[in-house]
């Protein structure tokens, strides 16, 4: 069983802190959620815990790998709330592109994956052309091909329909139920299973 613990974690932007003393920990099979007002940190404690910010003060331990080890890297999916994705390619490029960056096969369905959000008649389309759920759907179909164990979504939910939030919860709850661990951030009520909250 995987275990993500972070203990008395402090984040400082400037000359304000951000939060201080945050500790938690989640578990293969749980998503925890994190709530709180905007610009309370929920961003800046994803990114931390991907490795993309830095901390004042504090531990993260993933399985007693080091937050820098190549492993705790391979183990780690981190989609941001807004997409990063290439306007001037296509949907099937994009995805390709990206799963380059993460834990995945070498045998992908990236048709697949774009089905699975509702994209399949979008595969060579332009993003760019595309509306901003669709581009988000996009990002989110990375979750139909990765073998991260941890999932770090900040704000997946945002500029979907309600059946594409269905849809991604549905794979989320999948992912956990496989011994994955997940994050995520939301102003969103969530209707996942096994789900825990934190509030910054």
């Amino acid at each position: 069983m995987s275990k993500l613990i972070v203990n008395n974690l402090s984040c400082q932007k400037g000359y304000n802190l951000v939060f201080e003393n945050l500790s938690f920990e989640v578990n293969s099979g749980e998503v925890l959620k994190v709530s709180g007002a905007n610009g309370s940190g929920k961003t800046s404690l994803l990114r931390i815990i991907a490795g993309l910010s830095s901390f004042e003060s504090g531990e993260i331990d993933y399985d007693s790998f080091n937050l820098k080890s190549e492993q705790y890297k391979l183990d780690l999916l981190y989609l941001g709330h807004l997409a990063s994705l290439s306007p001037e390619l296509s949907c099937l490029e994009n995805l390709k592109y990206s799963s380059l960056l993460g834990k995945n096969s070498l045998k992908n369905d990236y048709s697949k994956a774009l089905k699975q959000v509702g994209l399949e008649k979008y595969e060579n389309d332009l993003v760019g052309t595309l509306s901003a759920g669709q581009k988000k759907r996009i990002a989110l179909s990375l979750l139909f091909i990765t073998q991260s164990k941890v999932w770090l979504l900040d704000e997946p939910f945002s500029a979907l329909d309600s059946k594409a939030i269905t849809i991604i919860e549905s794979k989320i709850e999948e992912h956990c139920i496989n011994g994955g661990l997940c994050i995520l951030t939301t102003h969103q009520e969530c209707n996942i299973k096994n789900l825990k909250e934190i509030r910054l």
